[in-house]
């Protein structure tokens, strides 16, 4: 009980030593184009960004979110959708502020604790915006003294930045370069932290760049990029207007899936671990084999690369998008997610409907639901198909929440 009480608690040395510049760059608020100028919407408004949060049947919160909008590097962003998108962006074209903007919104769901998970609602979308290629080569020196796994860590695809002085170097970091460094930036942080060698937390981040001109609303936009940064099992789905069909743009972390357990395997060796319910546990103790924070598991392989995928949207084409932490998705399919948000008034509507269906199913979790509203909201087409079969599933479960009581 000691231990979790610390793992709880949450140090203002964390902030104290923070990297991030004092002044900050990032709003609550998205900017956009209008007849006189540049209007701003505030992103806290539930018709902007729906988000139900519920402490479920646990005695404590260690789910948690933020979104902003973020002020990047034009040119950054340029050579990233070159990179991943063969896309010709001129940002010169823009107003600098709108030129900019991203939208940064992230789902964090804690483990043994909240000390990360808070600290990740405060900070991470501040480290997503300072973070710098200067800063590579002493944050690869602070992994190898991790040991373990991170001995011959060689930087990954922050390896063109490790020799300052080199021609590689002189490149500008793309998305997927800056979500790593964040990510590891995050963990060095902490690692002031004793509380965060014994509790961590899973993160899905949702980046999302209008590329209209003029520079319209996410919501309202034509054409967008959208870059997903993972660790864990939050998830992230993608829901088409077409039927209302679902893209997960993450895949859960775990174990004995494919990628970790090759992964862990070629570098590790074995440490999978079945618990008394079946379930993979890695060293005996984790659900996830990525993640932030769970220092103490570091040179065991559990590590803060997220796994980072991009996509061009037309914007019209798709409903919206969801991130749920484990909670919901543990007990509700992907199928539903979607479906449980058409039909909604409001983002806050949808993200309510999720959160009630997962409680609904008796989850043992914490529950967070966020939907972030694309040009085709409100216009999914097809019927509800998971509808029947959800109203089966909550005929089922009537009377399963006295009997866990009993």
């Amino acid at each position: 009980m000691a231990a979790l009480r610390l793992c709880n608690s949450f140090s203002p040395r964390l902030r104290a030593g923070s990297r991030i510049p004092a002044i900050a760059q990032y709003h609550d608020y998205v900017r956009f184009h209008t007849p006189g100028g540049t209007g701003r919407i505030p992103l806290n408004n539930p018709k902007i960004i729906g988000v139900a949060n519920s402490r479920g049947n646990r005695g404590y919160q260690e789910d948690f979110y933020s979104f902003a909008a973020l002020s990047l590097d034009p040119e950054e962003l340029r050579v990233s959708l070159k990179k991943y998108h063969g896309l010709d962006w001129d940002p010169k074209t823009l107003p600098e502020p709108l030129a900019r903007q991203v939208l940064f919104v992230g789902i964090y769901d804690g483990h043994g604790g909240s000390t990360v998970s808070q600290y990740l609602r405060q900070e991470l979308h501040g480290f997503f915006e300072s973070a710098d290629k200067s800063h590579v080569p002493d944050m690869l020196e602070w992994a190898k003294e991790l040991g373990g796994y991170f001995k011959r860590y060689r930087g990954g695809v922050l390896g063109p930045w490790v020799r300052p002085n080199s021609a590689d170097a002189q490149r500008k970091l793309d998305l997927e370069a800056r979500a790593t460094l964040a990510f590891f930036e995050i963990d060095r942080q902490l690692a002031i932290e004793k509380a965060a060698k014994e509790c961590g937390a899973t993160a899905s981040v949702v980046l999302l760049q209008t590329l209209d001109n003029p520079v319209l609303p996410f919501f309202t936009a034509e054409k967008l990029a959208l870059t997903v940064a993972h660790v864990g099992d939050t998830r992230v789905l993608l829901t088409h207007v077409d039927k209302g069909k679902v893209e997960p743009m993450t895949e859960n972390h775990h174990p004995d899936t494919r990628i970790e357990a090759h992964r862990l395997r070629r570098t590790m060796g074995s440490g999978l671990i079945l618990d008394s319910f079946g379930e993979a546990r890695w060293m005996g103790a984790l659900a996830s084999t990525r993640a932030l924070g769970d220092l103490k598991f570091k040179p065991y392989g559990v590590t803060p690369e997220p796994e980072v995928r991009s996509r061009l949207l037309h914007g019209p084409s798709y409903s919206h998008i969801t991130l749920v932490s484990d909670g919901v998705s543990s007990v509700v399919s992907d199928d539903e997610i979607s479906d449980l948000a058409r039909g909604a008034r409001t983002p806050r509507e949808a993200a309510d409907q999720i959160v009630s269906f997962a409680s609904d199913m008796a989850s043992q979790d914490n529950l967070t639901a966020i939907v972030v509203p694309l040009a085709g909201w409100g216009k999914v087409t097809g019927p509800d198909r998971t509808k029947a079969f959800r109203e089966d599933r909550r005929t089922a479960m009537i009377g399963a929440e006295r009997m866990q009581r009993m």
